[in-house]
């Protein structure tokens, strides 16, 4: 079984860099033929990177449009930020000082991730105009990211697992020394999900992930007075 599951998450591992990698490539070539920053826009490069940032950390424009949503957004994202870092201890040995300190705080974010991505279930349950857009793989992206968060938080709370065990598996993992995994039916459901949620991301809506720093209206300078934008394709045209 420990072959099984070092096999799976060869394969899911290979699919999300060269699935992200395909499509970072793919935002980085898609042609911006106008100049559509959403104002008020900055108006220098400085200004951009400043924008993005708050974009990026703080949800600065869903904070504007509506106050709940950001409230669950925000708790889903940090917490899974800081649930990720925190995780970062079954792959480094030794470990880094900084995830070191992040520990505790990382055990609880699962609390916050969860009660984030509740909140967003139960906002496209129950708002009708959300309700009206949602596709099923909606529903079933919220319920996979709720399945991922409450079976590792079981696994920190209720049912304990060998750590230990665990990370000298995917320690092994890197340099093909496989280890043996523990056969706890909670750990295989997490790490089953997790291969999942890795396989099916880069064909997913969960493309935002880099998908905003390649978006027009956020990473455009607005100076269409003083400057003016041309593509690649419509800048040789005019050359030729």
């Amino acid at each position: 079984m420990s072959s099984v599951y070092a096999a799976l998450f060869f394969l899911a591992t290979i699919v999300l860099v060269l699935g992200l990698a395909r499509k970072i490539a793919q935002y980085a070539k898609a042609p911006a033929p106008l100049k559509i920053p959403t104002t008020p826009a900055p108006v220098t490069q400085t200004g951009v990177v400043l924008r993005m940032f708050r974009e990026v950390v703080f949800f600065e424009s869903l904070f504007k449009s509506t106050k709940w949503t950001w409230v669950f957004s925000w708790l889903f994202h940090f917490g899974m930020f800081l649930v990720l870092l925190r995780h970062l201890r079954y792959f480094i040995d030794p470990v880094w000082l900084p995830i070191q300190l992040i520990q505790p705080f990382g055990k609880y974010a699962a609390f916050a991730m969860v009660v984030g991505l509740a909140g967003l279930l139960i906002r496209r349950i129950f708002v009708d105009r959300v309700r009206y857009i949602s596709a099923p793989s909606d529903y079933l992206w919220l319920l996979l990211l709720i399945a991922i968060g409450v079976s590792g938080a079981m696994m920190t709370f209720v049912i304990h697992t060998d750590v230990v065990a665990v990370k000298q598996f995917f320690t092994g993992f890197w340099t093909f020394s496989i280890g043996d995994l523990p056969m706890d039916p909670v750990l295989l459901i997490h790490l089953t999900l997790v291969a999942v949620l890795m396989i099916l991301l880069p064909v997913s809506k969960l493309l935002h992930i880099p998908g905003i720093f390649f978006s027009p209206s956020r990473n455009q300078v607005d100076n269409p007075r003083e400057k003016r934008h041309l593509v690649e394709w419509a800048r040789k045209l005019e050359d030729s």
